[in-house]
């Protein structure tokens, strides 16, 4: 509980940071897993919808302590920013503004793009286990970058390391396992004529259950249920949504606990907020168990082994982009320079590099 409230109050800088500071700390500081189980997590956890990162913390609350784990670690995890969020919402209905925090983000970007080089750096020499794989996880760097889709960047990973480590037996039963969704991408609009709090809680909830990806992917269902579906939100009220989500620490989409006070208020907020992550409290457990069934196979193992490298591609090309939004001048240079050093050579805790970064981009609003 201790370790994820943590998180949850410094995680800036999206899921790619995120799963940088879980690495660090339960694998490099705490011990409690080793790279390739904090790996094998982490590409079970970017196989369901919802926030991968978020996901990823109920995962390693679940190995850690159980179901107990499970829920402490998630609603650690999640609770700080959604406070933070409520705070920001709340402001913003009183006095029709949003903080815009560039200044501490112009201090803290740099140095969590260097966080995430070292998990990357990490990470990728348990993941890379010959040129094969470094060629798959090159391939979904670049075309991440280029526009490709995550989920089927996965996909082809996955398929890709699958077929080749198992081509001799093409001719034998190949294993298929299917994860399946329920079909509740219309639930918002199932339930005409029932109280606003219960279809702002289902429309959230079917958020939950079927987006795959960043804030930037949620801002598109949001819109077509939000803005053109309800008309509860304007477009530029939207827009404030997701950038409070981007420049607040812990998970992107606690957007919907923005969204949600700005709709209904405190109740609001929480039902938001609790339609959308619910979803992850559920599906971590059944994949947990789908995944120990089918461990034993070659296939099943392949699949999971290319699923996990092209996710470190992913998460290649996503350090690429942040890399050219935070360093934009000398002095983030020497922020990004510093923090390589301190994460590498002086194994700095995440935590104080997220301070240190962000008291320089306060320090700017003084010079």
């Amino acid at each position: 509980m201790r370790l994820f409230t943590k998180l949850g109050f410094i995680g800036f800088g999206g899921p790619a940071a995120h799963i940088a500071m879980m690495r660090d700390e339960v694998v490099v500081r705490r011990k409690w897993l080793g790279e390739q189980e904090f790996l094998d997590l982490l590409g079970a956890a970017s196989l369901i919808p919802g926030p991968s990162s978020t996901e990823l913390s109920m995962y390693l609350g679940l190995r850690r302590a159980g179901w107990r784990g499970l829920i402490a670690a998630g609603v650690c995890f999640i609770s700080p920013a959604m406070l933070i969020v409520l705070g920001i919402a709340w402001l913003y209905v009183a006095y029709g503004r949003t903080p815009a925090g560039e200044n501490l983000l112009y201090g803290i970007k740099p140095a969590v793009v260097a966080i995430i080089i070292q998990a990357l750096w990490g990470l990728g020499k348990t993941a890379v286990k010959g040129k094969l794989f470094a060629v798959v996880g090159l391939t979904a760097a670049v075309l991440y970058v280029l526009g490709g889709n995550p989920l089927a960047l996965l996909a082809a990973g996955g398929l890709a390391i699958m077929l080749v480590r198992n081509w001799r037996s093409l001719g034998s039963k190949a294993p298929l396992v299917v994860f399946g969704l329920p079909p509740l991408y219309a639930a918002g609009d199932a339930i005409q004529g029932s109280a606003d709090l219960t279809k702002l809680f289902l429309i959230f909830l079917k958020l939950g259950c079927i987006v795959f990806g960043s804030g930037y992917v949620l801002l598109a269902f949001l819109r077509g249920d939000l803005v053109a579906g309800q008309h509860w939100l304007t477009d530029q009220q939207l827009l404030d949504a997701v950038a409070v989500g981007q420049f607040t620490p812990g998970p992107v989409f606690t957007t919907a606990t923005f969204i949600g006070y700005v709709v209904a208020g405190v109740p609001g907020a929480l039902l938001a907020t609790l339609g959308i992550f619910l979803p992850g409290f559920v599906l971590i457990p059944a994949i947990d168990r789908a995944i120990a069934k089918v461990k034993t196979s070659p296939w099943a193992g392949a699949f999971l082994d290319g699923i996990n490298v092209a996710a470190l591609g992913v998460m290649a090309g996503v350090t690429y982009q942040l890399g050219r939004a935070a360093v934009t001048d000398p002095l983030t240079v020497g922020i990004l320079v510093l923090a390589i050093l301190a994460v590498f050579r002086w194994k700095l805790n995440a935590a104080w590099l997220v301070l240190g970064g962000g008291v320089v981009g306060l320090a700017r609003l003084l010079v």
